[in-house]
């Protein structure tokens, strides 16, 4: 079954809609990429200033595939974050942590 990575991100509230940005200035460039399954990016609605990113993926060399070539790229960020020519956007994020979980089990709803 698939692997699921999730990137906890801890963002201070004023960079909050910085983060969002980034996102959906690089929306769609891990879509196409071999095994990639799903994507999500989780806003904590209260008591929190954690973000979640949830990939799925069919096979850890899937995601090893991904990091190690438009992974790179896609965390390297854009002159449209914000930052000058060439110079890299400081992070929105005050701390990351990747945690990884096998898919044993899953449900979708009843087609009836």
């Amino acid at each position: 079954m698939s692997i699921v990575k999730i990137n906890v991100l801890t963002v201070p509230e004023e960079q909050r809609e910085t983060l969002e940005k980034r996102f959906v200035n690089r929306a769609g460039t891990v879509d196409g990429s071999d095994g990639f399954e799903w994507f999500e990016l989780l806003r904590p609605v209260e008591g929190t200033d954690t973000y979640l990113v949830y990939t799925r993926w069919r096979a850890e060399e899937d995601f090893q595939n991904w990091m190690s070539g438009m992974g790179q790229s896609a965390h390297r960020g854009t002159p449209q974050d914000g930052s000058a020519q060439g110079e890299r956007p400081k992070p929105a994020a005050t701390d990351s942590t990747l945690w990884t979980f096998e898919v044993v089990q899953q449900a979708g709803p009843k087609q009836g």
